[in-house]
């Protein structure tokens, strides 16, 4: 129990941001404000590697292949990577976590990287008390059998983009999973959105969305192991009908644009995490550019 309570102590010690969007959203339009007067100087480069420097000293400490595997870095304050900052793991008769936190450096835009790594750690932090929450009720029952895990993944990354996934799958009984990633350009420091790459705020969604469910009945038709739930479809009381704004979306090191599913979200929990790539002919007519897209 003491590890679990050396745990419960490391993350009860975080402060989390109560408005994250807001910071996010503030800190994009003051980058875009000071590269529009100046280039970054060197004293703020300096800073920079210093902090980056901290970080990854912390992040060898905690874990000595990941000292191996960054060993060949060059400079370490001239790229923007991603390494594991935390680790939590518990081990205890039938109830299991694993909680692997990433933290991105290297951005000189720091108000940007503190709130995307303070969000990563906050998702973790919820992960981790409803755990808890949920195992000490489990025991009062009577016992069961109880797991979470998370973990991260560079899904892309070029010299323009940097795309970040994070996984966390809940385990009681059967499993669910859910997938968040962000996007970001690492040449103007900001974080891309799915609407902000289109238009209008209606267009790109209708025209996403009708592609996604052609491709549905298509593989449906290809396999009848395939299954998707699509709404006005027989049997399909509550199935999919249009992405949403916030949609889990990436970019590939290609240029093309991929939109992404949960588990359960639009189909049986056999077909998993879902993402179909978007031909860039079927949104070309949406797109606001084809600087990102192409």
């Amino acid at each position: 129990m003491s590890k679990l309570n050396d745990s419960k102590k490391q993350y009860n010690d975080i402060e989390i941001p109560t408005e994250l969007k807001q910071v996010v959203s503030k800190s994009v339009q003051t980058v875009k404000r000071e590269q529009s007067k100046k280039k970054p100087s060197f004293k703020k480069f300096g800073i920079g590697v210093v902090a980056a420097a901290a970080i990854f000293v912390a992040s060898v400490n905690m874990n000595p292949a990941l000292a191996q595997s960054l060993s060949v870095v060059p400079i370490l304050g001239s790229i923007v990577q991603v390494v594991s900052i935390q680790e939590i793991t518990i081990e205890e008769d039938t109830y299991n976590a694993d909680l692997k936190t990433p933290n991105v450096t290297g951005l000189t835009n720091k108000e940007l990287e503190n709130s995307l790594n303070e969000k990563y750690i906050a998702e973790n932090k919820e992960l981790y008390e409803g755990f808890q929450k949920e195992m000490e009720a489990l025991k009062e029952a009577g016992g069961g059998h109880l797991g979470v895990a998370s973990t991260y993944e560079v899904v892309t990354d070029t010299d323009e983009i940097l795309s970040i996934s994070r996984y966390a799958v809940n385990i009681v009984g059967s499993s669910s999973t859910t997938m968040r990633i962000d996007t970001i350009d690492k040449k103007n420091e900001v974080l891309i959105t799915l609407p902000s790459l289109f238009k209008d705020d209606k267009g790109y969604i209708e025209t996403i969305s009708t592609y996604i469910k052609g491709e549905m009945k298509k593989e449906m038709a290809a396999d009848e192991m395939n299954m998707y739930w699509i709404a006005g479809e027989e049997d399909s009381f509550d199935g999919f009908d249009t992405i949403r704004p916030d949609q889990t979306f990436s970019i590939t090191s290609d240029h093309k644009l991929t939109i992404s599913f949960d588990k359960y979200e639009v189909a049986p929990g056999s077909m998993g995490v879902i993402t179909f790539e978007i031909p860039t002919d079927v949104i070309k007519e949406e797109l606001i550019s084809d600087y990102y897209i192409k």
